[in-house]
């Protein structure tokens, strides 16, 4: 997972823990899950379009 193992794993996590707290790491979480998720949607509706409408990258004169 981007050469990154459990030692490191649990540096980062104790450093978050540092910075924001326990109490915010629940709510800093949920706000990276959403972000992924709807990134992951823009990119899966971007190449829906992509795929309806190839004609648009690639105009023939």
């Amino acid at each position: 997972m981007f050469g990154l193992g459990m030692p490191e794993l649990i540096v980062i996590l104790i450093v978050f823990l540092l910075l924001f707290g326990a109490n915010r790491l629940p709510e800093i979480g949920r706000a990276f899950g959403k972000t992924i998720q709807e990134f992951k949607k823009g990119a899966k509706e971007a190449l829906e379009e992509l795929k309806e409408k190839p004609e648009t990258l690639n105009p023939k004169s």
